[in-house]
């Protein structure tokens, strides 16, 4: 009863205003006070717009008037036609790189957002993404994955946003291409900010903190872990700090919390330059996915001064966020960074500055989701099976072997870019100091290639992206033929699978020792500190590109497995060295694909995959 008289008032009320004054005309991105709109509400008091009073019959880009604001369309109409997929008369109808916007604000947040989408009559399949604003369309965020559109009846798309305060929505097509999209029934479900929510600053000062080196690690302080690359804890003269210590980072350093606050409002910190060192440029980076993704916050700062400065950046953030800041010029020159503040966060019981609550979902997590094969762990007690995480991919690493056991990863269209392949193959620092690490020349006059395990052309969104394939940590002394014929040829035909509505985790590694390489046989190479496995094996898991991925894996969901002689004399065709997963497990002690259901595992871990 309560939603139907709210319901009641919003529309005697949007009908009082009608009789009452013109609309006032609107501006697509205000800077001015918010005006204030009628909004149309559903049955459950939730925002919607099913596009049925209104009309634009071309493509050209203009503001269209609704009853409550209006949208600007480019490359986008009101369809009527009987090719439009709608619910009613009319749908939104988007071509090429079309784009519907907001102008207006919802003002009590967003906390879901639902929309049905069809492809229009006989087109080809397309893709859209959802975006969402906080200030009035100067930036947007990205609201979930790219929605990939096949068939013509209409489907439901949901999306998590979770922001309050204002905020208004884009819909982006994002493949550029002439087939068409309808979209209809957008659903926003309010978040407005309760009054029992108390605000409160985290400051970070990083005096209780503990690290020597420049090597990659995490440090634990009173505000939660935070990961250091390239950048230790300084409280040497030449360190610029307000107490006993700060941050020194130095080259492409990172600083990042390894765990989240609850919404922020500002972010503050002090920097300076380290002694007597040149300018440094860097950028301060927010992510509200756990670490996953990174969005640039305000523009790149410039170190100047050897004497602190403080810089406040203003964010807008309800949702669970951490921050990072990426240093840009790798000169040698280094900075110091102290007192950082987080502004506006909210105060929890359970949870004062993070670290101590849940779990937090680091980065790489994705290239897991459907189980950890050998129980890895980050712990330099267990030297040969230690959990390595990288964004582009983890991996079960063997200090005495010198290689991984396994590396796995993700891949779907989402890493794919046009970023070239970097070759700028590497030691890789964030092993522990202790160890040795296997450098670019270790392969040297071996007759081995450095093989890749997740391959460079896997990861082209970025030239960081790729680069992070070439750590010699994600090599294996591959037998030439091996790895530019039949290895090469199974890689290429994984990538060929996305085109075609595909997403695959793939885990692959080598097993044994010694093999027969363009100088001969041999099992260790590098003076004994590199092993040279028998055999490369991999196995694949194919999907259609969706979401939920463990609970959507059946009997029916096909697996690839290969494993491959490390040896010159090696066919170049894959398929005959098809295996099933059974056994590859039983030769490596491996436990693939775990978090799938037990009966379902065992059925596809039987199969030999025919093409």
């Amino acid at each position: 009863m309560k939603k139907f008289t709210l319901l009641k008032c919003l529309l005697v009320m949007q009908a009082f205003f009608f009789m009452a004054c013109e609309p006032e005309p609107m501006v697509l991105f205000p800077e001015a006070t918010p005006v204030a709109h009628n909004f149309l509400i559903d049955s459950n008091g939730d925002y919607f717009e099913d596009f049925e009073n209104v009309s634009k019959t071309s493509y050209a880009g203009a503001n269209v008037t609704f009853n409550d604001g209006e949208w600007y369309f480019e490359d986008a109409l009101i369809g009527g036609l009987s090719g439009d997929s709608k619910n009613g008369a009319k749908s939104v109808r988007m071509r090429y790189n079309g784009v519907i916007t907001m102008g207006y604000d919802l003002p009590d947040g967003i906390k879901t957002v639902s929309l049905r989408y069809a492809k229009y009559n006989r087109d080809s399949q397309t893709s859209f993404e959802l975006y969402y604003s906080t200030d009035a369309g100067a930036t947007w965020t990205k609201g979930g994955d790219e929605i990939h559109v096949k068939k013509t009846n209409l489907e439901t798309a949901n999306f998590s946003i979770n922001v309050q305060g204002n905020v208004r929505l884009e819909i982006r097509k994002t493949d550029g291409k002439s087939d068409r999209l309808n979209i209809d029934d957008i659903i926003v479900q309010s978040n407005p900010i309760t009054e029992t929510e108390t605000l409160v600053n985290i400051t970070e000062d990083y005096e209780s903190g503990s690290k020597r080196s420049y090597a990659a690690g995490i440090v634990s302080l009173p505000s939660g872990d935070w990961y250091l690359e390239e950048a230790l804890i300084g409280s040497l003269d030449n360190d610029r700090k307000t107490g006993l210590k700060s941050v020194r980072i130095r080259d492409y350093g990172i600083l990042q919390m390894n765990y989240d606050v609850v919404g922020a409002t500002s972010v503050s910190l002090s920097h300076a330059l380290y002694g007597t060192d040149g300018s440094s440029s860097w950028e301060l980076q927010a992510s509200t996915d756990g670490g996953v993704n990174w969005s640039k916050i305000g523009n790149t700062v410039s170190t100047s001064s050897t004497i602190l400065e403080t810089i406040n950046f203003s964010v807008n953030y309800s949702e669970n966020v951490r921050f990072r800041l990426l240093k840009l010029s790798g000169s040698g020159d280094r900075i110091n960074i102290d007192d950082f503040v987080i502004g506006g966060t909210q105060d929890t019981e359970s949870d004062t500055g993070g670290g101590t609550a849940e779990e937090p979902i680091q980065f790489g997590e994705v290239h897991l989701t459907m189980g950890n094969p050998s129980n890895a762990l980050t712990d330099i007690t267990i030297p040969n099976n230690y959990l390595l995480k990288k964004e582009e991919y983890v991996m079960s690493y063997s200090r005495d072997k010198g290689t991984a056991n396994w590396v796995s990863w993700h891949l779907d269209e989402s890493w794919r870019g046009n970023a070239s392949r970097q070759n700028d193959f590497r030691e890789d620092n964030t092993l522990p100091s202790s160890w040795y690490k296997v450098n670019e020349t270790d392969y040297r006059y071996s007759g081995f290639d450095r093989g890749h395990l997740c391959p460079s052309a896997d990861r082209t969104i970025s030239v960081e992206a790729n680069s992070n394939t070439f750590f010699m940590t994600n090599m294996m002394p591959q037998a030439p033929n091996n790895n530019r014929n039949v290895w090469a040829s199974l890689e290429s035909y994984c990538r060929s699978l996305l085109s075609e509505g595909y997403e695959l985790y793939i885990i692959s590694g080598g097993y044994g020792v010694g093999g027969d390489g363009s100088e001969g046989y041999a099992e260790y190479i590098a003076n004994g500190k590199v092993t040279v496995p028998s055999n490369t094996w991999k196995v694949i898991m194919v999907l259609p590109v969706g979401d939920d991925d463990v609970n959507r894996v059946t009997t029916n969901t096909q697996v690839i497995a290969v494993d491959i002689p490390n040896s010159q004399n090696v066919s170049s065709d894959w398929t005959q060295y098809s295996t099933s997963v059974d056994d590859i497990e039983i030769l490596t002690g491996n436990d693939f694909f775990n978090l799938v259901p037990d009966h379902i595992e065992d059925v596809i871990e039987d199969n030999i995959y025919i093409l």
